[in-house]
């Protein structure tokens, strides 16, 4: 780990600290035929205005004056390149971060037009990530970043642990129109050092909070040709088809617009056997943290799907009772 101006490397100075004093020793040469020049020129100004001497020569050594003084600035310049040269042999870190293995070790020839150079310095704290939007998710990240700072998630491997929270820093200025995505650059404070340059990392951005919606497990949620629909287990046990309207899901919730009330117990898992007016015993199991439904003397109805199950009897055929999951949802 190393800090902005920490030395990482140093060139032998000898032959620019040479040229240094050479430029150093030539200035102050300058300066004193300079201070010479001046005082002839006191001199000749006074004898040309008492018209005992020439005008002509005092002139002429005005004019070498500014020579001089033109002389002096070119040395000084050139002191301040020379200098400037004799920095460069101490190589410092541009800016806070940690080095990577060195490319040069002691005694090697290193030039101006090498392209490896010395050793890579990578800033880790903070630490920005670069990932792409698809277009039609544009509109609302950029609606969000307009508003305020848009909190970014960086989550691990396992898909569901966050291992940092930054910021959304910049959105690109126009679309890749090969991928049809955007562009985009959070920061993270990284104080843990979980995130590493040249890694690759799952992004998650909060754009919109949700306030006293209904959400149900997303397992709760079917499809059919109908579109969308759940199980909801009445007061009575009694299981019914109702279709719901999703606004938005991930993998663990969805958010129900229509179709749902909050508290209303929905089948989570077991829906092999379930149809409209099953009715079902909610049994609890230590093996699950959720509620479960059987079916009992389940009926033949329709399902949801339009599709008509045939059946021997209302009693399973292998004597076992079917489990289904419920979970309630929420506000």
């Amino acid at each position: 780990d190393v800090k902005r101006g920490d030395v990482l490397a140093e060139i032998d100075p000898r032959t620019y600290q040479a040229q240094l004093d050479q430029v150093v020793a030539k200035k102050a040469q300058d300066e004193a035929t300079l201070a010479n020049a001046r005082i002839d020129l006191d001199r000749y100004t006074r004898l040309a205005a008492s018209n005992s001497g020439s005008k002509q020569q005092a002139d002429t050594q005005k004019a070498l004056v500014a020579q001089l003084e033109a002389q002096v600035q070119s040395d000084q310049a050139m002191i301040d390149n020379a200098r400037t040269m004799l920095s460069y042999t101490r190589i410092t870190a541009p800016a806070d971060g940690r080095t990577g293995i060195r490319l040069i070790d002691e005694g090697n020839l290193v030039q101006a037009g090498d392209t490896n150079g010395i050793v890579v310095v990578t800033q880790l704290k903070p630490i920005a990530v670069l990932f792409n939007l698809p277009q039609q998710q544009f509109p609302q990240v950029s609606k969000a970043h307009t508003q305020g700072p848009v909190t970014v998630e960086a989550v691990g491997s396992d898909g569901r642990s966050v291992v940092d929270r930054g910021t959304l820093s910049v959105i690109d200025n126009q679309m890749d129109q090969t991928t049809g995505t955007i562009r985009m650059k959070a920061e993270f404070p990284n104080a843990e050092l979980q995130l590493w340059p040249g890694q690759y990392v799952n992004i998650r951005l909060l754009v919109e909070t949700l306030k006293q919606v209904v959400t149900v497990p997303t397992a709760a949620v079917q499809r059919g040709p109908t579109g969308t629909f759940a199980y909801v287990v009445g007061a009575d046990s009694t299981v019914a088809v109702r279709p719901v309207v999703v606004s938005q899901q991930d993998d663990a919730r969805a958010v129900i617009v229509n179709g749902l009330k909050a508290d209303e117990r929905v089948v989570t898992t077991g829906f092999t056997r379930l149809s409209a007016g099953a009715k079902v015993a909610v049994q609890s199991s230590e093996a699950s943290a959720q509620p479960s439904a059987a079916p009992v003397d389940q009926p033949q109805a329709t399902p949801p799907e339009g599709k008509r199950k045939r059946e021997k009897g209302t009693d399973n055929p292998d004597g076992k009772r079917r489990r289904s999951e419920t979970a309630p949802a929420k506000q």
